[in-house]
């Protein structure tokens, strides 16, 4: 099994850097086993020669997948770099969220025939995020012991102490599987057979808000279940301000509509393309 982990981004090289840096420390996975695609929403120069510095590291492992800004359009660019992918599984991270070292294996480990898992994050400050990304340890989270992630939880660094904690739950993940909130954008895992079959993401949400959810509602009606993530692949989320939410009522409606409806492929997915 090959995974595909697609990485999206736009215009925030900094938080970019420390993600990259975190998946050159990916262990327990052949790096042979695995791709890093950058889905880039229209970046400028500064992202893409982020992304160059940490070519020869991934080599033909590394892809970067961009389109002209024209707006807030995740969906699309998440869809154009799935076609780019060559993985038989799809792990989609936001660019702002830093990897724990084994969470490639990890999403490895948890891949289930019929389930699309749903990964957790765990939110770092804004002070410590300004002072970790112009640190030279980007990945200093990463390496914490049990003490030191109680310690960030008591200073303020963190939302959470158990970033270290791993934890089977087998029956546990399936708990709410068929709850489409649990279901997150930034940490996602999914076959890339049931992906195609809802034609992936809908690119008729444009703006912030709820391609996520209605991306959930869909697998389910495919018979796809949730499969609950936390305790196994946790990632590090870099404090930024709100995004821009003008589009979140609009979204909504949108979503209610596809909440009430039977579809199960996207309006506007991969085959718009």
């Amino acid at each position: 099994m090959k995974i595909s982990v697609i990485v999206s981004t736009y215009n925030r090289p900094d938080a970019l850097n420390a993600v990259l840096a975190g998946f050159c420390q990916q262990k327990e996975i052949d790096q042979n086993d695995w791709e890093l695609i950058i889905a880039d929403d229209g970046s400028r120069e500064p992202t893409m020669r982020v992304i160059e510095q940490y070519r020869p590291f991934f080599g033909e492992n590394l892809k970067h997948v961009w389109h002209p800004d024209n707006g807030f359009r995740l969906a699309e660019i998440r869809n154009k770099a799935a076609l780019e992918s060559a993985g038989d599984y799809l792990v989609f991270l936001d660019g702002d969220c830093i990897p724990m070292s084994d969470f490639v294996s990890q999403h490895q480990r948890l891949a289930e025939s019929g389930k699309v898992v749903a990964g957790n994050r765990i939110l770092l400050s804004k002070t410590y995020t300004s002072d970790l990304l112009i640190s030279s340890r980007l990945n200093e989270p990463c390496s914490w012991g049990v003490f030191q992630w109680f310690l960030a939880k008591w200073s303020g660094k963190t939302n959470k102490a158990l970033g270290w904690l791993r934890l089977d739950l087998e029956k546990y993940r399936n708990r709410r599987a068929n709850d489409w909130r649990v279901l997150r954008g930034c940490n996602i895992g999914v076959w890339r057979k049931d992906f195609l079959i809802v034609d992936g993401f809908d690119a008729s949400f444009s703006g912030w808000g709820y391609e996520d959810s209605d991306f959930a509602v869909r697998m389910l009606r495919l018979g796809v279940h949730i499969k609950d993530g936390r305790f196994a692949v946790p990632v590090l989320h870099l404090w930024h301000p709100e995004n821009d939410r003008s589009s979140k009522t609009e979204n909504w409606n949108r979503f209610e509509r596809s909440l009430k409806g039977n579809r199960i492929e996207a309006l506007k997915g991969i085959s718009s393309l």
